[in-house]
């Protein structure tokens, strides 16, 4: 019995792991462009920071001293951080001005400070199971931000009755991983896992349901504006 649940937990946990890399890999398009420019245009920097404090944080979640038996949740935020550092850097790199450059290195190094206090005080001001309540509370609080983040992109599809800011395939891998990690919460029986989650496929619903709704009507529209996936 202890093996099956063992291989349920695995399996809700790699499945969350694939589906967050297709997430992960969602703004390739973006960086295609602006490689392609060697020019960030008029994209904007901060979502990839926020994403990387997110995913730094929910990575000392994941750690054994914080939360034991959560490495699935270490190994995809560890990845997704690699991937944020990445896209920052290329920002850096062709940043259109010496201010632009200079405003996202100095936000890097305020979400690095971030994550440093945030660590440290877990492990010097608490102990369990009090570290892995008050890292929890943080990795949760930065979760349901990151998962609201679309809700204004919603809004411009219901005004607009366009899905053309809003790609099927985002919306598709934050429904599969969300509710990939709720279930690995739920079997965890983990609240600061399977409560964010939980919040996030309803939003991933959302988003689905929006687009299989306005998307018959923006196929019949022919419209010029770029693809913007930051």
């Amino acid at each position: 019995m202890d093996s099956l649940y063992d291989i349920s937990c695995f399996a809700a946990g790699l499945a969350g792991n694939i589906f967050a890399l297709a997430l992960f890999l969602s703004p390739v398009t973006t960086f295609k462009r602006i490689l392609k420019a060697k020019s960030t245009e008029r994209f904007d920097g901060l979502p990839y920071l926020l994403s990387l404090l997110n995913c730094l944080i929910c990575l000392w979640y994941g750690l054994p001293w914080v939360a034991d038996g959560r490495l699935l949740v270490a190994t995809v935020n560890g990845t997704g951080a690699v991937f944020q550092l990445a896209y920052i850097c290329l920002f850096v790199f062709y940043a259109d001005s010496r201010k632009t450059r200079m405003k996202i290195i100095g936000l890097l190094v305020l979400v690095v400070c971030g994550f440093a206090l945030v660590s440290h005080a877990s492990v010097f001001f608490f102990d369990q199971p009090l570290r892995q309540q008050f890292v929890g509370a943080v990795s949760m609080a930065s979760l349901i931000s990151m998962f609201a983040s679309p809700l204004a992109v919603m809004g411009v599809v219901i005004r607009s009755e366009s899905v053309e800011f809003m790609p099927f395939y985002l919306s598709l891998s934050t429904f599969l991983m969300s509710t990939s990690f709720a279930l690995y919460g739920l079997l965890l029986r983990d609240f600061f896992i399977y409560f964010p989650n939980g919040l996030g496929l309803i939003l991933g619903a959302m988003q689905l349901a929006l687009y299989a709704y306005y998307s018959r009507k923006w196929r019949g529209q022919d419209s010029s504006a770029p693809l913007l996936l930051a």
